[in-house]
């Protein structure tokens, strides 16, 4: 029988590098403004003073009540459910208008870490970023290991939306691959905000979307937990809160 020549098949091509090629360009810190501090000031102030396209990656944990509203728990006047209370509240439209703003300052490629409840998730939460050059990309379940509200089931989880401005990919630009999507770590003590996050997370996060010295923001810092994660990763951090 005639031989017949065999096409060698490649490999594909892996879709995971544990290298960042993304390079964020160095700029000097806007008048106004202060690195690796906990600044008080309007977050959209700050955001307005960013050069357009120099950032690789924003979070940010929206003081919405959405959830308080619609369900009236009546905690309003007792510990934690008053300090939440006082904290001043953001509508959609605001809440939009943080995330256009954020938009402008990332990157191409660049991540916004936003932090929701289950109650915004199962509601719906893209017309915060309509219009933008953002999208979904993945999602974090973080387990606070204590229980909160609920009529029905109780709350124990709180959620990192991970957006990704155009081009979205991941090789070259994400550069962990072993951070679970369901983080369990203890929410943060003490008597401060009422809306810590958690510091380990937040700081793999930010070494899996960024390079040593590259700047981090935060225009809604809360208890400046993305500060501190940023100082133990090697980066830095523009951030405030109006409560400083």
């Amino acid at each position: 029988m005639p031989q017949t020549a065999t096409k060698r098949v490649e490999p594909a091509a892996n879709v995971f590098s544990g290298v960042r090629t993304v390079q964020s360009p160095r700029i000097a810190v806007p008048r106004g403004l202060k690195l690796d501090a906990r600044m008080k000031m309007d977050g959209l102030k700050m955001l307005g003073k960013l050069p357009a396209g120099s950032i690789p990656v924003a979070f940010f944990d929206p003081q919405y009540r959405g959830v308080l509203d619609k369900l009236s728990y009546g905690n309003e006047g007792k510990a934690r459910g008053k300090r939440r209370c006082a904290l001043k509240q953001m509508n959609a439209q605001t809440i939009a208008e943080f995330i256009k703003r954020i938009d402008a300052a990332l990157i191409p490629g660049g991540h916004l870490f936003l932090w929701a409840d289950k109650f915004h998730l199962c509601n719906g939460f893209r017309e915060w970023f309509g219009g933008t050059g953002l999208d979904v990309v993945d999602l974090v379940n973080w387990d606070k290991g204590k229980i909160g509200m609920g009529y029905r089931t109780r709350r124990a989880t709180e959620y990192c939306i991970v957006l990704q401005k155009q081009p979205r990919k991941a090789k070259g630009v994400w550069k962990i691959h072993n951070i679970p999507d369901t983080w369990r770590e203890k929410a943060p003590g003490g008597n401060g905000h009422p809306h810590k996050k958690p510091v380990d997370l937040q700081g793999e996060l930010i070494a899996a979307v960024s390079n040593e010295g590259d700047i981090v923001i935060d225009p809604a810092a809360g208890d400046f937990t993305v500060l501190e994660a940023a100082k133990l990763r090697g980066r830095h951090f523009i951030g405030c809160d109006l409560n400083g």
